[in-house]
């Protein structure tokens, strides 16, 4: 468990302005959010690296590399958001009692929805972007989705800046939220080619095949480089070189990693 340093300046901020106790609030709406995360990824067995807490969420970071089943991989994202639901529900039977006031359901609701919401825009890493991620790695080839998800995400923060700077103006915890969204995108857009690599290598070593069968055909002057970044997430890969010699997808990834294959053509690996 983690907390991020920008966390550590709201919580300031927000003793200097006297709002300490909605900071202390969030922190306990985003710890359970992230919670919902951790729960269902170890239903699943999935390695979780860190968990890190962030003003507007939080960020549990695993130890996959999207070859999980769709399904598993969309119950773990969502998760998080469907704690906000018992929260809020729980926050209006608790006002009827005597230890939850009308100013303090107000607050919690509020805070619940603003931070469901800003969770659910289509920004990575946030929720949405991760969702986003999902639908577009699940009905692209795989690097094309991971290109075009960061492209879509930053587009959203930029219009969300737009948005901000004409109603928000000087928002500081916002500005600061945005700042690092930005950072986070930039990072994940200079490390997206090792993302890949991970992708293809954890599907060298997968133990058990996807069921889901897909057909790619290819023309033997393809460098092997080029047929890996039409991979799939989800399908175990047929390569029809020519429309006569078929190759398995294991064989086109052992070429890549273990014989250092990658700019050579098919036919110059794989000859009839």
């Amino acid at each position: 468990m983690k907390i991020n340093p920008l966390f550590w300046l709201v919580l300031g901020i927000g003793i200097i302005t006297g709002y300490f106790r909605e900071v202390i609030m969030v922190f306990t709406i985003v710890f359970i959010h992230e919670m919902g995360h951790v729960v269902a990824a170890k239903w699943f067995n999935w390695r979780i690296e860190k968990i890190e807490l962030l003003p507007f969420g939080g960020v549990a970071e695993m130890n996959e590399s999207a070859n999980r089943p769709f399904r598993e991989e969309l119950i773990v994202i969502v998760s998080g958001p469907l704690q906000h639901l018992w929260m809020i529900g729980a926050s209006f039977l608790l006002v009827q009692t005597p230890i939850w006031s009308v100013a303090e359901h107000q607050l919690f609701v509020w805070h619940n929805v603003m931070i469901l919401g800003f969770n659910l825009l289509p920004i990575w890493p946030l929720d949405g972007g991760r969702i986003l991620h999902l639908a577009c790695t699940y009905r692209l080839p795989y690097k094309r989705g991971q290109k075009l998800t960061l492209l879509l995400s930053i587009i959203g923060i930029a219009i969300v800046g737009m948005v901000s700077y004409q109603l928000f103006p000087f928002h500081l915890n916002l500005w600061v939220v945005l700042l690092f969204l930005c950072v986070s995108n930039y990072l994940e857009w200079k490390q997206r080619h090792y993302v890949f690599i991970r992708f293809l290598l954890d599907r060298l070593y997968l133990d058990k095949p996807h069921s889901k069968r897909y057909s790619i055909r290819v023309q033997p002057n393809m460098k092997i480089r080029q047929v890996l970044e039409l991979f799939r997430r989800g399908c175990q890969h047929t390569i029809t070189i020519n429309q006569t010699h078929c190759i398995s997808e294991k064989m086109l990834l052992e070429a890549y990693f273990h014989q250092k294959a990658m700019d050579r053509k098919l036919e110059e690996v794989f000859s009839s």
